[in-house]
């Protein structure tokens, strides 16, 4: 196999495995950080050796046994003496997986979930709340720092630090690798939910790369937020993020065109969203809406993407109601982005002068200085006002600040465009 296409293939393959794989070694070491540093070690004798041999037919099984033959070595090398080392070194030994073997059956656990065992694991309270959510983003979503960063607004340093921080503090404090019951399972939920929002976010629209979306993640997310679903089936905000995540997947098909290239919402063919989805979407957030009390965010916006999947025709949307629902949203979680987002629907709904009176007021907020959408949805408003000149230039600015070349794509041709 050449070279380039071996290293392809690996990546690939780490996209796709890598959070199972830290997820089943976390389970059997019991540190996220040691579980991580073996993925990675495997991950190194795959490069070295799959170029030559090839990419096995489950490479998700063969990551896995070398990762805990490295685990072996590992403790063979420290030389531990307690007692409970001993024991998981000969259980290692004795759990060994042929690389043809069944991956899913290898990890599995009690719970059926090796993945949300990782995200209760990373989201332990004795981790701050930013430190949780970036490390699960690591661990689970296979993110790179860079890639966390973007999702935060925050420089690529301070992500770095917080998840090396992360590691060492779960490790000091002997966190159990587990899911949690009862007042400890509501206290981490908040995080959690967070957790899995960021993740769907990240393949609904992907910060960096040559694919403007990636699927895996957000099943991951919708797979994970509908477990939450059974587990704390009391709390509306649970129902809330799930009925946003079904309704927003509902879109994939229609989000990408046959080249690869974006497909905005208010241009897609609705006759390619997925109906079982937002059915079953709509369901969620009649749940939520069902157990009472005032709306917490994931509702709201569950709310707003609904009033999108109700519209049979972009034209038929209920923009008011959009407006009232991110009002209602930048009360509860006031943002930045909440606020470009608001703008957007006040555009659509009261004219583009009065989105981009709330733009420009926007564009001095430092949390957006970097942020490729402000100029983006600028020029979007600009062109419709006929400022033609400043649209283009937006759309430029816009583009250099991508990281990803579909939406780069995209942005030069709305720029062409004018």
């Amino acid at each position: 196999m050449p070279p380039q296409q071996a290293a392809e293939a690996i990546d690939a393959v780490w996209r796709i495995e890598s959070a199972r794989l830290i997820a089943g070694l976390a389970r059997i070491v019991g540190d996220v950080g040691l579980a991580e540093d073996l993925a990675q070690d495997a991950l190194v004798v795959a490069l070295k050796q799959w170029p030559a041999s090839g990419v096995p037919d489950n490479p998700g099984a063969w990551l896995m046994a070398t990762a805990k033959h490295r685990a072996i070595d590992h403790l063979r090398r420290r030389k531990m003496q307690d007692t409970k080392h001993q024991h998981l070194g000969r259980e290692l030994a004795e759990r060994q997986v042929s690389p043809e073997g069944d991956l899913a059956a290898a990890l599995d656990d009690q719970v059926g979930d090796d993945l949300l065992s990782l995200i209760f694991t990373a989201c332990h309270p004795v981790l701050t709340r930013e430190a949780r959510v970036a490390l699960t983003l690591r661990l689970l979503g296979g993110l790179t720092t860079e890639e966390i960063a973007r999702a935060f607004l925050v420089p690529k340093a301070t992500i770095q630090q917080r998840i090396v921080r992360a590691k060492r503090t779960l490790a000091a404090a002997r966190v159990p690798f587990e899911v949690p019951r009862g007042a400890e399972l509501a206290a981490r939920l908040e995080s959690v939910l967070e957790v899995i929002y960021l993740v769907f976010n990240e393949g609904y629209s992907a910060t960096a790369g040559d694919d403007w979306v990636r699927p895996a993640l957000c099943e991951d997310a919708l797979r994970l937020g509908r477990i939450l679903a059974e587990l704390a089936p009391a709390e509306p905000e649970v129902h809330g993020l799930v009925a946003l995540l079904e309704i927003q997947a509902s879109r994939m098909r229609a989000r990408v065109g046959p080249g690869g290239q974006p497909i905005l919402l208010l241009d897609q063919d609705r006759g390619k969203w997925d109906h079982l989805l937002i059915s079953r979407g709509l369901a969620a957030l009649e749940r939520a809406e069902g157990l009472g009390g005032t709306y917490g965010p994931y509702t709201l916006q569950a709310a707003i993407a609904a009033c999108h999947a109700r519209a049979r025709t972009a034209e038929e949307t209920d923009w008011t109601r959009i407006v009232a629902l991110y009002d209602g949203l930048a009360q509860l979680m006031p943002s930045p982005v909440v606020e470009l987002n608001r703008a957007v629907a006040l555009g659509m709904a009261f004219g583009p002068a009065a989105g981009l009176e709330l733009v420009d007021a926007l564009t001095t907020d430092p949390a957006l200085a970097g942020y490729h959408l402000l100029p983006s949805v600028r020029a979007d408003l600009l062109a419709k006002l006929g400022r033609f000149e400043e649209a283009r230039a937006e759309f430029t600015r816009a583009a250099s600040l991508t990281q990803n070349s579909r939406e780069r794509e995209l942005l030069h041709k709305k720029r062409e465009a004018l």
